[in-house]
């Protein structure tokens, strides 16, 4: 092996990385011999792009994850997982706005905003029909003003009703069911405008605009009938439908702070879980597919998707046969099972499963001198464990709130210390001397 002693720069010239079945030695124009001397230079292309992105991400995070997000938007499973990661990093993702968004995905101050390209049924020509329409006229002051500034043979009644629902024109009226209940009308008020000027046939109030304090034809366009708003499920689900994931809220997100104790996995991390543990997890179930095997049982697929991302479980006959009521698309469900990695994908085998409002917990105040007291700690063993039969399946936690003098510290035991019944283990944790509570998880938590 030879020792470097001395470089220098020979300026730009081709280089190349070799690539050999073997280990092999190479011999240098002195005649010595150098091994694996073949070119590096990627890595260090690497390491700079490396420092690059930590160095945006750092300095500039809105920018930076903006770019993420419009770099993978065709990823519908690395999206959910970036905007979570947004949430943490404190930067807002809000839904498409009519007169802000742009094609991509938009910085703002503290928040990034969703571009039209990201929204079902609205194509490349629509968009820049109505960015040139926003550029020319200013910012749309209502629906009827945006359906007559653009073209309708561009941005068709499929397109604009795609906007409405999935909240792009929250600002121009919040109550997106009055908005698709109006966009018939005006467009059909489009339509004579349009024929109307074409015959160079005036409207009374375009002659008037001129004349100060005069309506515009704008104002006086009309309207339906006054409708209640859609249903905050049914808003949701629209949302989803057109932009591949919930973006205003989440039906998880209410419980997104109980739900990190009570089943801490995240989908996301279900491919870093070891086998044959029982883990829990908090999920929506998005799709369901029933299966009838061989034999004739039914089984099914389901798609499951949390905060943080999405997964494909199995649930086989005899766990289906039991939990059946419980399985149906849009369920809400805290859900119990194993990893399983066969055919080189990692899928949830579900087990159990319950519906979130009858999740149930027990969460025992411990002071923080007593966490430390093997003879306390062992006495709350044996109360947990009285709790169980033998061969029983139990699914209630136990969650311990660890009472310092300035915080509170959760930490949710583990499944071994499970009980069946959360009254009969709040009544025997008191008799010993711990304070406890049962709880629903829809409930509010109190931490402090």
């Amino acid at each position: 092996m030879v020792k470097i002693i001395r470089r220098r720069s020979l300026g730009f010239q081709p280089v190349y990385d070799l690539g050999l079945a073997q280990d092999h030695n190479f011999a240098v124009q002195s005649g010595l011999v150098a091994s694996n001397c073949f070119n590096k230079s990627h890595s260090t292309a690497y390491g700079y792009v490396t420092y690059q992105t930590a160095y945006l991400k750092a300095n500039y995070p809105v920018e930076y994850m903006a770019a993420l997000l419009t770099a993978n938007s065709g990823d519908q499973d690395k999206i959910p997982r970036y905007i979570t990661t947004c949430l943490n990093m404190g930067i807002g993702v809000d839904p498409p706005h009519i007169n802000q968004s742009g094609v991509d995905f938009t910085p703002l101050e503290t928040s990034i905003l969703f571009g039209f390209s990201a929204v079902r049924n609205v194509g490349q020509g629509a968009i820049e029909n109505i960015l040139a329409a926003r550029e020319v006229g200013g910012p749309f002051q209502s629906l009827a003003d945006l359906c007559d500034r653009i073209d309708p043979k561009i941005v068709n009644r499929r397109a604009l009703e795609a906007l409405i629902h999935c909240g792009a024109m929250d600002c121009l009226d919040p109550n997106r069911n009055q908005l698709s209940q109006d966009l018939d009308v005006i467009l059909d008020w489009v339509q004579s405008r349009a024929r109307d000027r074409a015959v160079g046939q005036g409207n009374l109030f375009d002659m008037m605009g001129s004349n100060e304090g005069a309506p515009s034809s704008i104002d006086t366009a009309p309207k339906a009938a006054p409708v209640v708003d859609f249903p905050e499920g049914e808003k949701l689900k629209l949302e989803k439908d057109l932009l591949g994931f919930y973006i205003s809220n989440h039906p998880l997100r209410e419980i997104e702070q109980p739900s990190r104790i009570m089943a801490p996995v995240s989908l996301s991390h279900l491919d870093t879980q070891a086998d044959n543990i029982t883990l829990s997890a908090i999920v929506l179930l998005t799709e369901v597919k029933p299966i009838v095997t061989k034999k004739g049982d039914r089984m099914a697929i389901v798609q499951l998707e949390d905060l943080t991302g999405k997964a494909e479980a199995v649930i086989f006959p005899k766990s289906l046969e039991r939990i059946s009521q419980h399985i149906a698309a849009d369920r809400r469900l805290m859900v119990w099972g194993k990893v399983d990695r066969r055919d080189e994908r990692t899928q949830f085998i579900i087990e159990d499963a319950e519906p979130i409002e009858d999740v149930r917990f027990v969460m025992v105040e411990i002071p923080a001198q007593d966490a430390a007291n093997i003879q306390r700690q062992q006495q709350l063993k044996e109360v947990l464990r009285s709790q169980v039969e033998e061969g029983g399946s139990p699914k209630v936690a136990v969650v311990a709130k660890i009472k310092g003098v300035s915080q509170n510290q959760l930490v949710r035991l583990g499944v071994q210390f499970r009980v069946p019944d959360e009254t009969a283990t709040v009544e025997a944790l008191n008799r010993a001397g711990f304070k406890a509570m049962a709880y629903g998880l829809m409930q509010n938590v109190p931490v402090a």
